[in-house]
């Protein structure tokens, strides 16, 4: 009832609708709800956008208030006293506990201009075209971002010429016995290579779209000294794992790494409002004024939000409480994983980001469908949608997290008999009864 206008009026681009074809009316913490009334459990969380979850109550609170005084919504990047607030907040707030230094550079809405900025800058810093990127790496869907993208259903649409990224293979890529860096390291070196010397190493220190691909901390300790050795500038992308996801404010802090720019988006605004920053070391700050511009880099909404949801970041309560919740969501996925041995399920994830791997995509997206079915929203990922991926609200409630997942488990449970597991291991077509 009432899909008829999107099919006849929205672009054929339109994706999520089609994994969730309900109409959504209201939403509130870890819950949507649709025009009939009915309540969805909410893993997917605006793909990490909505960190603090739906209709945050003292977030709302503080940009309503800010709307009702009049205040400034769109100023470019004009001087403003909401500007002044998240800027000074985020400053005592976030960097200064971790001794950090950064300029903040505000950039378009989206993240992925935020990674053009970062691109552009390193290359202007560097006179050097060649990026560095990673082998499942996401980092956005414009020209630039796309080039240092390695999904394959995104790069064969573009229909660009992508040059100057090299893709190297990430943490793990080859199996745990095989240290990727050894790989890029001798590229490096070597000067016959082909290797063109990268102005900067672009990476997430957990691949989501890539299938939740966790980097050991270790192996990127020796990334950053790479970096350092060869005179490299190292760009960390903490637009979906970043703003707490991880139960670190940034999920690169226990890795005890500093680098050079940090993009951030998605969750920051904390209420689904478009805001993008880059976090830029001061020696490598050389913009010119107006280099590289936006006419939304000014939003005004976003930064009173952003600034009240700080405000979680007083003390360290609220990040022991994603690492607890975390380990809670890790155990529940673990016993599935155990429960059914014969389908071969992976865990991975850190904090309130976790995926679980399934044997194919089929089944995984059978799962998802089912799931959706039985009001349980979440999304999938991996070269091949193979990982169901859970992405719940980080104030999600221990009760809701369980239900949640206990629905998973059952779906699970109801598909995995011995006839259709084995079909699908074998890529047959056998019927699965739901």
């Amino acid at each position: 009832m009432g899909y008829d206008i999107f099919e006849r009026i929205e672009s054929e681009v339109r994706s999520y609708c089609r994994a969730f074809p309900s109409i959504f009316q209201t939403s509130r913490g870890a819950f949507l709800y649709d025009e009939s009334g009915n309540e969805y459990i909410d893993f997917f969380a605006g793909a990490g956008t909505l960190n603090y979850g739906h209709n945050n109550p003292m977030i709302k609170a503080a940009v309503l208030d800010y709307l009702n005084r009049d205040g400034v919504v769109h100023a470019l990047d004009m001087m403003t006293v909401a500007k002044r607030a998240f800027l000074e907040t985020f400053e005592q707030v976030i960097l200064k506990p971790r001794d950090m230094e950064y300029k903040i550079q505000f950039t378009g809405p989206t993240g992925a201009n935020a990674v053009e900025a970062a691109l552009k800058l390193a290359r202007k810093v560097k006179k050097r075209a060649n990026i560095i990127s990673f082998t499942n790496g996401y980092h956005g869907l414009s020209a630039g971002a796309l080039a240092v993208t390695g999904n394959r259903h995104f790069r064969n649409e573009a229909f660009v010429n992508r040059i100057d990224v090299s893709f190297m293979p990430y943490d793990g890529y080859f199996g745990d016995s095989i240290n990727t860096l050894d790989y890029l390291r001798r590229y490096l070196e070597d000067n016959s290579s082909g290797l063109d010397l990268p102005a900067a190493v672009i990476l997430e220190i957990i691949q989501a779209e890539g299938g939740i691909n966790v980097a050991h901390y270790e192996w990127l300790r020796g990334l950053e000294a790479i970096c350092r050795k060869f005179d490299i500038i190292l760009i960390v992308d903490e637009i979906q794992v970043g703003n707490g996801r991880t139960g670190n404010y940034f999920s690169f802090e226990p890795a005890g790494i500093r680098p050079d720019i940090v993009i951030i988006s998605k969750a920051i605004s904390g209420l689904g409002l478009p805001m993008s920053i880059v976090l830029i070391k001061p020696d490598i700050d050389q913009w010119k004024p107006a280099e590289h511009t936006g006419t939304f880099r000014g939003n005004n909404l976003a930064f009173v939000a952003a600034t009240t949801a700080l405000n979680y970041w007083m003390t360290d309560e609220f990040s022991a409480e994603v690492v607890r919740k975390g380990k809670l969501l890790e155990n529940l996925l673990t016993e599935i994983k155990k429960k059914h041995t014969s389908l071969s399920l992976k865990v991975r994830g850190r904090g309130l980001i976790y995926g679980l791997e399934m044997p194919s995509p089929d089944l995984a997206k059978t799962v998802s469908r089912e799931a959706f079915l039985r009001k349980v929203i979440f999304e999938r990922c991996g070269p091949n949608d193979e990982v169901l991926k859970f992405l719940p609200p980080l104030v999600i409630d221990d009760e809701t997290l369980i239900k949640g997942i206990s629905i998973i488990a059952k779906i699970i449970d109801s598909l995995a008999t011995p006839k259709s597991v084995i079909a699908k291991l074998k890529g047959g077509h056998g019927m699965i009864s739901l």
